[in-house]
């Protein structure tokens, strides 16, 4: 499976947060990776820990949304977008393994494939702020 693959899978599951009950949040992502169709182990364990590690961030995630959203807050953003904007966040503050550059236009690449149509400007928008507050 590629990043990219991995990427859209941590999307949908972080998709997914949006709509269920905390309590059920695990069996949740048990039961979508249970799903995904031949997956490598090393994938589903790559997907898992990323996922866990930016559900213990999302306060602060979506608190530096807000912040460099200007009239947006998060509960008004669409879902997917946001989902996006979540998981590129994280990369962009937590993973020192990608390049700020590589978060963003990964993220414009997913918005397109699953946003709408004013999706990737957004994100894009939204997420080149991000990164000239993290670099303060």
């Amino acid at each position: 499976m590629t990043r990219r693959e991995c990427r859209e899978h941590l999307m949908v599951l972080l998709f997914q947060r949006e709509f269920h009950l905390e309590e059920e949040i695990s069996e949740q992502i048990d039961y979508y990776l249970d799903n995904i169709i031949a997956p490598k182990s090393d994938d589903i364990m790559y997907i898992r820990n990323k996922n866990e590690k930016i559900a213990e961030k999302l306060d602060e995630i979506d608190m530096l949304l807000e912040q460099v959203s200007e009239g947006w807050k998060v509960k008004r953003m669409g879902k997917v977008d946001l989902s996006i904007m979540r998981l590129a966040v994280y990369e962009m503050k937590y993973d020192e393994e990608i390049p700020v550059s590589v978060a963003i236009n990964e993220a414009v690449e997913i918005a397109k494939k699953y946003g709408q149509d004013s999706s990737p400007s957004f994100v894009n928008g939204i997420l080149a702020k991000v990164a000239k507050k993290i670099e303060e």
